[in-house]
Order: C-alpha cells, then sequence, then structure tokens
C-alpha cells in the first residue's frame, strides 16, 4: 500500500553552538497539498527544511519518502529525491543570465558541449506553462527581486521537482506579485504536485494552504487544518500569547519641521532616467509620514539620496534647521538622523563582526565607548546585553554572536533597537517589519509609535499596505520617481491607495 505522506521529516533534532535549533520534530506533508510551516523569527523552521534539502545533516531523527526512510546527505541528494527549494536569499550568481542559473549544475551535455538550444526549449515551455514570464538573456544583477525569484522557481521545475520548497517567498514581493506566486502554487498542488511553505504571514496561510504545522522556539507545536482555524488562533499558536493585529495608536499631534526635502534629484543606476524627479516634502515632529508605493518607483533611491548613500543631482536636505545636502553620511547620522535600512545585509550590518560590535558601528567614537582611541570593552558589552535584553534580540552566543549566524528576522531586531536607541530626532525606517513575525511587527510597531508620541519625526517606507494603513499618520505615493498624491489613512481605501500607487490616479 502507498504511503498516505509523500515525506515524512520524523522526531528532527539539529544543534548549533549555545542552540537547540529543532528539538524533538515530526512533519508529514501529504500527496498534492500545500502545507505551510509557521514560526516567529528563529522558530527553526528554515532549519528544518535545510535538513530536508541535504544542507545540514540532524543529530536525530529520520526523513522518509513514500514511506521508506532515506538518507539526503547533500543537496545533489535532494534533488535526485526530486526535492527543490527556493531559499529566503536567493542561492543565484549574480553575473550569469538567468537561463544560466536556472541550467547551473543540471546541464545537459553532448560530447562535452552544452546544449543550449535544448534547455532553452524547456525553460521556455515551463514558464508558458506556469505564467512565470522571466528574460532568459538579462543579467540576474539587472533584474528586480521578483524576477529573481521566478528565477529560482524555474531551476526547481527544470529539475522536474515534485516536492517544492518555498521558504518566505513573499518576505520580497509586491502586494500583485504576492497574488500571481499563490496563483502559480496553487497550479503546482493542482498538477500534483507538493509543497511546504515557510511563512510567518497569516493572509497568505489562510488564503492559499491546506494544513499549517506551527513550530515555537523549535519546538512542534501542533498541525491544523487551515480550514478549521483563524488568524488570532494561529498567531497565538505561533506566539504562545494573545497579539495585537491592529496597531495601537492615538492621535498624532504634529510638531515642527524636522526634515524638509526640496527639489531633490537622484540619478538611477539602473537606467538612463532619474530615479527620483524632483521631490518636495517635510516631515514632522510627533507624526509617522510613509512613502507608499509599487517596489521600484524611487523610493530606495529617494531614501538614498536623504541619508548620503547615493549623491543627489539636485535639490536640498535640511535636518533640523541644518542644511545637509552635501554632507557625509556619518554627518548626516551625527546631526540627527537613524536609518533603518531596506536590505539589512548590505547597508545594516557588517555581517562576519560580532552583535556586539555592531550594535555600536554609529556610536563607538563617543567618549561612554572610547578613551583616548582604545574602545572599551565592557561598555561596549553592557550597551548590548541592554539592546539584546529590551528587544528580545534571540541570539546563540548572546553579544559575541556573529551577526551571519542570526535568524534575518532577529538581525532586523538588533538594527531597529540600535538606530532607535540613538535618540535621534528623525527615523528612517525602510521596511521596518519585511521578513518579520507578528509578534515581532507588534513589538516594532509599538515602538514607532512611542518614538512619534516622544516627539521624533518618523519617515517610514513601506510596501506592505496593511502597514502603511495602520501605521501611518499621512500617505505621500510615489510613482515614477514623483510624489503623486497625499492621502490620510483614516479617509482613504487600500483600493483608493491601489490606483495612486498604479499610477491610474494622481492629485492635480
Amino acid at each position: 500500500m502507498e504511503s498516505e505522506y509523500i515525506i515524512e521529516m520524523l522526531n528532527i533534532r539539529k544543534e548549533f553552538p549555545g542552540i537547540v535549533a529543532n528539538d524533538d520534530i515530526t512533519l508529514q506533508l501529504r500527496r498534492g497539498e500545500i502545507h505551510a510551516l509557521l514560526g516567529e523569527n528563529g522558530a527553526g523552521k528554515s532549519t528544518l527544511m535545510s535538513v530536508l534539502f541535504g544542507l545540514y545533516q540532524p543529530e536525530k531523527g529520520v526523513i522518509k519518502k513514500n514511506g521508506e526512510v532515506v538518507k539526503i546527505n547533500n543537496p545533489n541528494d535532494a534533488t535526485a529525491l526530486k526535492i527543490g527549494m527556493v531559499h529566503q536569499h536567493f542561492k543565484l550568481v549574480e553575473v550569469f543570465t538567468v537561463l544560466d542559473n536556472i541550467i547551473l549544475g543540471a546541464e545537459d551535455t553532448k560530447l562535452g558541449f552544452l546544449q543550449k538550444k535544448a534547455a532553452r526549449a524547456k525553460v521556455e515551455a515551463l514558464s508558458q506553462k506556469y505564467g512565470l514570464n522571466v528574460d532568459l538573456d538579462a543579467k540576474v544583477e539587472d533584474i528586480s527581486v521578483g524576477m529573481q525569484q521566478r528565477t529560482e522557481i524555474l531551476k526547481m521545475l527544470y529539475r522536474d521537482n515534485e516536492i517544492l520548497i518555498f521558504d518566505e517567498p513573499t518576505a520580497v514581493l509586491t502586494p500583485q506579485e504576492i497574488d500571481e506566486l499563490m496563483e502559480i502554487m496553487r497550479g503546482f498542488a493542482k498538477e500534483g504536485k507538493s509543497i511546504l511553505f515557510i511563512t510567518h504571514k497569516l493572509n497568505e496561510i489562510m488564503a492559499v494552504s491546506d494544513r499549517v504545522t506551527v513550530l515555537r522556539k523549535g519546538r512542534y507545536v501542533g498541525t491544523v487544518n487551515t480550514k478549521d482555524t483563524n488568524k488570532q488562533e494561529l498567531s497565538n499558536m505561533m506566539v504562545g500569547r494573545p497579539v495585537q493585529l491592529q496597531v495601537q495608536k492615538g492621535e498624532a499631534h504634529p510638531g515642527q519641521t524636522i526634515l524638509d526635502v526640496q527639489g531633490l534629484v537622484v540619478p538611477s543606476k539602473v537606467h538612463k532616467n532619474n530615479a527620483v524627479k524632483g521631490v518636495s516634502f517635510q516631515a514632522h515632529a510627533g507624526e509617522i509620514l510613509c512613502i507608499a508605493g509599487i517596489d521600484g518607483n524611487g523610493q530606495s533611491e529617494l531614501v538614498y539620496g536623504i541619508t548620503g548613500l547615493e549623491k543627489a543631482s539636485a535639490g536640498k536636505v535640511t535636518l533640523c534647521g541644518v542644511d545637509i545636502s552635501k554632507s557625509t553620511i556619518r554627518r548626516r547620522s551625527d546631526a540627527g538622523m537613524s536609518h533603518i535600512p531596506e536590505d539589512r545585509h548590505k547597508h545594516g550590518l557588517v555581517l562576519d563582526d560580532t552583535l556586539e560590535n555592531n550594535l555600536v558601528l554609529q556610536t563607538f567614537r563617543q567618549d561612554r565607548f572610547q578613551t583616548m582611541g582604545f574602545i572599551k570593552r565592557d561598555a561596549v558589552r553592557s550597551y548590548a546585553e541592554k539592546i539584546i535584553d529590551q528587544y528580545d534580540v534571540r541570539s546563540g552566543q548572546g553579544p559575541v554572536t556573529i551577526a551571519r549566524s542570526m535568524s534575518g528576522g532577529n538581525q532586523q531586531k538588533a538594527i531597529i533597537g540600535r538606530e532607535i536607541d540613538r535618540e535621534n530626532p528623525l527615523i528612517i525606517a525602510v521596511q521596518p517589519t519585511r521578513g518579520l513575525d507578528v509578534g515581532a511587527i507588534e513589538y516594532i510597531h509599538a515602538q514607532l509609535v512611542a518614538q512619534r508620541d516622544a516627539g521624533k519625526a518618523v519617515l517610514l517606507v513601506s510596501l506592505e499596505l496593511d502597514e502603511v494603513m495602520n501605521l501611518s499618520d499621512r500617505i505621500l505615493v510615489m510613482y515614477e520617481g514623483e510624489i503623486v498624491g497625499e492621502l490620510d489613512p483614516k479617509k482613504t481605501t487600500v483600493a483608493e491607495l491601489g490606483l495612486y500607487m498604479a499610477g491610474a490616479k494622481r492629485d492635480k
């Protein structure tokens, strides 16, 4: 008799220095189902999937496929068993084309020559069938994250995989791309492919999954049928307490102008046009001002221009009455600007350094952390311990944990703690909750509201429509490098906001 489950992971245990990532976890995947794996940041979801994909070897436990015990020593073994995985941080070669990335490691050769024509035909057929349109000849470094993700999915399909693992697949996508991905996943399931889908977005679980397995702090909490549960129940299972899914905040009382941006123009790196075309606005003390828009409409470059990460070609930026348009990044930081960057790996952390050193990146020159140019190690350590404790940053070895080894959500919490703690009048928060679970999002939102209420100006850049509507006091919509509308979240709707974001509507 054929087993009911295509994959079973039984009593899996996986340890790392100072932490048990998976503690006796059992997961059973049925044929043709979409099975969601839910849990907080650092609950052990990615680790468990990396065990299934052969990236890690468990200390205990067995894996079965179709009821037979299998040994997966590396990703090639997983591929041979028809298991494929799209990782949270994509594993693509940036200087290769899309097509070369898709066939890499599974090349078709004849007498030692690459059979690219046949490979291209196969990839084109797959992309037609599943509506995954990508430019096969574009280099990966030149395409959007949504397109990179499609490349990863095509890579799985090209290998004829029947078990598909998606690790946080929607963390970097726009709302439109998320809807498309959900459709693609439903199509796979209809064809009899089995999907494991790691996420902590409850809306997506309710929309697309058949069953949900919940992990908490490395342990198995339970498996439920999606149709028999709801968002509140799932968030309680995941965090272990009731979570406020709505932002709690009172009225805003905007005060004086903290940030004044006039006629800012920032060139684009990708194409010939300017990415930011003469943008002007003001952010006031005591308000959360949100820049909304679909990814790629100049929001990132606007922030680069304000923070000094990119040179503006025209315009003026004034912070607390001081013109900082020509200042260095460090001067802007010292003038009262905190920045929670969009790309935590590129601009937020020194990944191969310790957590404690990362927490004093902008402040180690202050007297409290150095004497005559020598770092006061004890002061740095006790400061790091304070931030770790206050922001619940989970790391295997505390302050001396290497930043790279922490889960994405905990890296994010460390950056947010560091930036808010500097007590600056302006906090620029770009995608502050990207990749965070409901418990962490609730906490970060409360922190940003508390900063607003303490008289800080918060400039929020977000692609999450719920976050834009719930957290902001005023919304500016960017479309193709310009501000096309100013909206009051109390008086507008998600549908209207969407029209502005798509460029279908604009203020005169």
